[in-house]
């Protein structure tokens, strides 16, 4: 016989994340395909102008993906040999593969309690082989740009923000974009908005967003789309070896659309958080994601925390009972310092990024994207309310921080009043 925690909760299998493309996606793909213009072209140029203005910037240069965006904007900066980048190691291993990729040493460091880069662990591993900081917007959250900033300009470094996570994002009422050297962003099937696979560099450097423009399609000096236009000639010159990095009309049909739903995918992600703050308020086996001041957390993801200490499980053990429930789920992320690649050749020891690994070892992003319903969101918090209380030890109600719990919960809801319009 089935025990309550192996029994599903739902008939069919609710997917950690699903985009969600509309009819009017389908038809500018399909008017793309019929047009026979399937790679940089037109459409790529207007996405990127549309881009642009969303986030007021001066320049977008779309290219195929996040990574390949973070490799473009380090490599236009010189970032070489016998140089470092600091990175943050709660993150996707992308984040330091491009530096490593240059022939660069990326420095991990710690984060804070809200995810983001320790300033003061940051200051701690400047060296005079530091050229730039790359910070993360973990789950669409904004950084302390102003504090990053600060300290960046202090010690002559570069900063370039890891926005993967971030489209549509706000810090102290600007849209994520413009905050530093240059910001990535990520398009992927999961973010908050998707070309399928995809990405966009913007930057108010006209020098940079000139050179990163050249990188992203074999260092040729005009784009290979004015090559085959009946007003362009045929011949073109590569001034220095760049790479094929190019955004399709195809990924950019997509995108003209999804860009102008971001809006709205946002305000449905907070609705469901809400739902999650409220239904998981007084769980005090939990430590729920909050919004931050003047930085309303756009909810790319819905990360929980699990307090060991009160429950009788751990998290891969709370996983296994959301599976059995039908509820998928995920782990942003595995810490990079964690990765054999890393930890081998730079001797990296766990016990050198203690938030990082307290907040990993309790680690649960919970599905949350706007094609779920009421429904779908009502079954992952029954599930999750049921398994806490299923496997809470005895003492935790008389143990746990109810108010911390709870000023969480205020500080959700007096953010969330302006999406809820």
């Amino acid at each position: 016989m089935k025990t309550e925690v192996d029994s599903p909760i739902r008939s069919t299998f609710l997917p950690f994340a699903l985009p969600s493309i509309g009819d009017e996606e389908i038809q500018e793909v399909s008017d793309s395909l019929r047009s026979g213009w399937i790679t940089t072209g037109p459409k790529t140029k207007k996405f990127e102008e549309q881009f642009r203005r969303f986030v007021n910037a001066k320049h977008a240069i779309a290219v195929s993906s996040c990574t390949a965006g973070l490799h473009i904007a380090l490599t236009a900066l010189n970032i070489g040999v016998g140089d470092e980048v600091i990175v943050p190691t709660l993150t996707f291993c992308s984040t330091a593969n491009v530096v490593e990729h240059l022939g660069a040493r990326p420095i991990l460091v710690d984060v804070d309690e809200n995810f983001e880069i320790s300033l003061e662990a940051t200051e701690k591993a400047i060296t005079c082989r530091t050229k730039a900081v790359v910070p993360v917007h973990y789950a669409g959250q904004a950084c302390d740009m102003d504090a990053i900033n600060t300290l960046a300009a202090k010690h002559g470094l570069s900063v370039i923000e890891d926005a993967a996570h971030a489209a549509g994002s706000e810090y102290k009422g600007k849209k994520i974009g413009t905050h530093s050297k240059a910001t990535v962003f990520s398009f992927y099937a999961t973010k908050n908005m998707t070309t399928g696979e995809g990405g966009i560099i913007t930057t108010n450097d006209d020098q940079l967003a000139e050179r990163m423009q050249i990188l992203s399609l074999h260092g040729m000096n005009r784009d290979a789309w004015k090559r085959y236009s009946a007003a362009s000639s045929w011949y073109y010159d590569v001034v220095e070896p760049g790479y094929k990095n190019n955004m399709t009309d195809i990924q950019a049909s997509l995108g003209l659309h999804q860009l102008r739903r971001l809006e709205g995918f946002i305000r449905r992600r907070r609705q469901i958080a809400l739902r999650y703050q409220t239904a998981f308020k007084d769980l005090s086996e939990l430590i729920l994601p909050r919004d931050l001041l003047r930085r309303p957390h756009p909810y790319h993801l819905f990360p929980i925390r699990l307090r060991p200490e009160l429950l009788a499980i751990n998290r891969d053990q709370f996983i296994v009972n959301l599976t059995s429930r039908n509820i998928g789920s995920s782990v942003h992320f595995i810490p990079v310092h964690r990765h054999s690649y890393y930890a081998q050749k730079y001797h990296y020891r766990r016990e050198d990024f203690p938030v990082a690994e307290q907040i990993f070892s309790g680690l649960i992003s919970l599905p949350l994207y706007p094609a779920m319903s009421d429904c779908d969101a009502d079954d992952v918090l029954n599930a999750v309310t049921n398994i806490v209380t299923s496997h809470r030890r005895q003492h935790s109600v008389q143990t746990a921080q109810k108010d911390v719990r709870a000023e969480t919960h205020t500080q959700t809801l007096a953010a969330t009043s302006r999406y809820s319009r």
